[in-house]
């Protein structure tokens, strides 16, 4: 689908202000709304924009730890991957998991109460995943930057 500059600045402030209704998106763009609306509708349509989500804050929720694990899988067999990736997938305190090109073979992003939260993620989930030969953990200091939006 081609996305042209309208089309963008409308990208641009949804992501930022997902509840906004269209008649205030149609005003800060300068369309009108039923054209706006059109647009929205063929982004959504198309799967350009996927969903709405409310996004939280973990400290807000209990999660306070962001743990960074770097996986080494015992072989690339195209069955193991699949196999990992099925189970990782299935993990709800994974929010990220990305086949690497590099050291490790995946790279997830665990969310965790405390380090005895991320003790019981790695003994009831992380350890019994299929295929792993290691896994490194590392637990994040401070969040310096996060953001969802994508560059336009």
């Amino acid at each position: 689908m081609e996305i042209d500059p309208t089309d963008r600045r409308i990208l641009s402030v949804l992501q930022k202000h997902g509840r906004m209704t269209n008649a205030e998106l149609a005003e800060r763009i300068n369309l009108s709304p039923s054209a706006c609306h059109r647009r929205v509708q063929r982004l959504e349509k198309s799967r350009v924009i996927t969903g709405y989500v409310a996004l939280l804050d973990p400290r807000e929720v209990d999660r306070r730890s962001t743990v960074f694990v770097e996986i080494t899988l015992s072989g690339q067999a195209d069955e193991l991957l699949d196999a990992f990736e099925k189970e990782i997938a299935l993990v709800p305190d994974v929010l990220e998991c990305h086949l690497m090109a590099g050291a490790a073979d995946y790279l997830l992003k665990v969310v965790a109460r405390d380090t005895d939260d991320f003790a019981r993620i790695h003994r009831r989930y992380l350890a019994r995943l299929p295929g792993v030969a290691q896994m490194h953990s590392s637990f994040a200091l401070r969040t310096v930057s996060n953001t969802t939006a994508l560059p336009l």
